[in-house]
């Protein structure tokens, strides 16, 4: 691979900003892996030299050099010279004005959701319907004749009306083929009559039109008749319809959401809800040594995937770059397709509570047989009744024989709590997995949907890091940008790009710039365990980094988002360099 240097966000650490219990677990990795290190010979060595690293630890939070060796892992930090004292053969490499950062980690994402993404119309940011079709219309124009055409990110809080679309102008475009588009939050996806036939044609399915409603679900009707908007779990029943995409297509998916993943600073994602074909096909990629980034793939629910970890053990590649030792499992859906489940009715749309995808009963036995199994559990929740589930659940399970007492349970998304149950989550030492550019793409319509009062408990990142909650930042792409500078930006500013509103969305939830890269580094390394490998850039661990144009720590918040990667680097090797 080219030998250029990379660059690419964030993390200067004050122990302010560090959780007592985690600053306990950084530093006695840190000893951990200052144990475990040798001392290499020089020309196994590489040392590379900037402007400013910030390394993210403790004792020694800025270098000008680090070095690593021939396992990619850091040996050494300092300065050029004390560096090269020790290693006077190791090969140089010099990244002149550049900041060098720890990896950047996505602590919630969609490896082959961004991949599909990449590979069907891209329908985010449209404005109207009619935007939709016109975009579909040229999508259509280059895909296979005989295929369904496929979208994905269509938002009805950006259009005039703000509502469900119908059937109407997708059949008026096409009549005969099926079309299925997912909105953006991938809790809802929009069909044309064509896509509905084939999908009521499966034996054993029911018409659509009618009164009946799956469990989990909900087909959207005007009056009887099915309007094309499907949520949460009564997507399924036109999915199944959709011919399965053979080992090429997907191998295509994988590689260009990797390729973006890198190129946008990421050296490693939590990716939630990997099934066990997903995580052969990563196998493979890893064992041919094409993944270029680490994933920790979390199992999808109670399937295949978690019956395989309770079988035959936690999954760890060799390789190093691939593993899975947890399970993603739902509780609601998602605040903008009203599926989110709230205690009391959506502000916006009386008599509505939202959905649960998922039985409390069969939440409860899948949390019980992960715990058992040893497997962490990761569950998705976002409104208040759905986070209540939750922690009602983890107690009764935590509280059981064979709880872990460093489980590090994960609420995924977190978004709306009511004011008691935030104490909860740091006494039943849970993780806090948010995404800031949830708060930033939902504030023009989150009030709406919760009004005034539950708002207070939104999006509350500050709240939880002030009760000692260990946060983990990620972005949930697809439904979020791939790009971790905007989740920083978000995290600090709380605005749009335009600066909007002025001082921030409920501004006293917002996090300084060290706080919102630590979360996307050490805070994400911790909620895997794997801060013994990766998150910061300490003797022991792994030399995984991102070479950036600009300090972010030394630049307005405003800016962050407009950082340059100029490279990103996995175990001191260059997996992308700008061009």
């Amino acid at each position: 691979m080219p030998q250029r240097t990379a660059f690419a966000l964030i993390l200067a650490l004050a122990a302010s900003a560090v959780p007592a219990h985690a600053a306990a677990a950084t530093q006695a990795s840190t000893q951990d892996a200052d144990a475990r290190t040798t001392t290499p010979t020089g020309d196994a060595v590489a040392i590379l030299s900037a402007a400013r690293i910030h390394t993210g630890d403790l004792r020694q939070p800025q270098a000008t050099a680090i070095a690593w060796d021939a396992q990619g892992r850091i040996v050494g930090a300092g300065t050029a010279a004390e560096l090269r004292k020790r290693w006077p053969a190791a090969r140089r490499i010099d990244a002149g004005k550049a900041t060098v950062v720890p990896g950047l980690i996505d602590a919630h994402a969609h490896v082959m959701e961004l991949g599909y993404a990449l590979m069907r119309a891209d329908l985010s940011g449209a404005t109207s319907q009619e935007e939709v079709v016109s975009r579909l219309k040229a999508f259509a124009a280059t895909a296979p004749a005989d295929a369904w055409i496929q979208g994905y990110g269509w938002d009805q809080n950006r259009w005039p009306d703000a509502t469900f679309p119908t059937t109407e102008l997708l059949d008026a475009a096409f009549p005969d083929r099926p079309v299925w588009l997912q909105r953006i939050d991938g809790h809802a996806a929009w069909a044309n009559t064509a896509a509905m036939r084939a999908a009521e044609a499966l034996e054993g399915a029911r018409p659509f039109d009618g009164a009946w409603q799956p469990d989990g679900g909900r087909i959207v009707r005007d009056g009887t008749r099915a309007t094309g908007v499907f949520v949460d779990a009564a997507m399924r029943l036109v999915e199944r319809a959709i011919p399965p995409y053979d080992e090429a297509f997907r191998e295509e998916a994988l590689s260009r959401a990797l390729a973006a993943a890198v190129a946008n600073g990421l050296t490693g994602v939590h990716d939630m809800g990997v099934s066990r074909e997903d995580l052969a096909l990563m196998r493979r990629f890893a064992d041919a040594g094409r993944l270029p980034l680490r994933i920790d793939a979390y199992a999808d629910g109670d399937r295949e995937a978690l019956a395989d970890l309770c079988a035959h053990g936690l999954y760890r590649h060799e390789g190093g770059r691939l593993q899975m030792t947890g399970v993603k499992l739902f509780v609601d859906g998602a605040l903008g397709s009203r599926g989110a489940a709230l205690l009391a009715d959506y502000s916006d749309d009386p008599g509505n509570r939202g959905l649960l995808v998922t039985d409390p009963a069969a939440y409860g036995a899948a949390v019980i047989k992960a715990r058992d199994c040893g497997v962490q559990v990761a569950t998705h929740a976002i409104g208040d009744r759905g986070n209540r589930i939750v922690l009602d659940t983890y107690q009764f399970a935590l509280d059981g024989k064979g709880a872990r007492p460093d489980h590090r349970w994960r609420i995924e998304h977190a978004q709306v709590l009511a004011p008691e149950d935030f104490p909860r989550v740091a006494q039943l030492r849970l993780v806090a997995s948010m995404q800031p550019t949830h708060a930033t793409s939902d504030m023009p319509w989150a009030g709406d949907r919760l009004g005034p009062q539950r708002l207070e408990g939104a999006y509350a990142w500050r709240r939880f890091l002030d009760l000692g909650v260990p946060l983990a930042l990620g972005s949930d792409f697809p439904v979020e940008s791939v790009d971790p500078r905007l989740g920083l930006f978000a995290a600090a500013t709380r605005t749009d790009r335009d600066g909007h509103p002025e001082g921030g969305w409920l501004p006293g939830q917002k996090l300084s710039a060290a706080e919102a890269l630590r979360g996307f580094t050490a805070g994400a390394a911790h909620a895997g365990h794997d801060e013994a490998e990766v998150g910061r850039l300490v003797p022991g661990l792994r030399a995984d980094f991102v070479v950036l144009d600009r300090d972010p720590l030394a630049i307005p918040a405003s800016e962050l988002a407009d950082l340059k990667v100029k490279a990103t680097w996995v175990d001191g090797e260059p997996v992308y360099q700008a061009p």
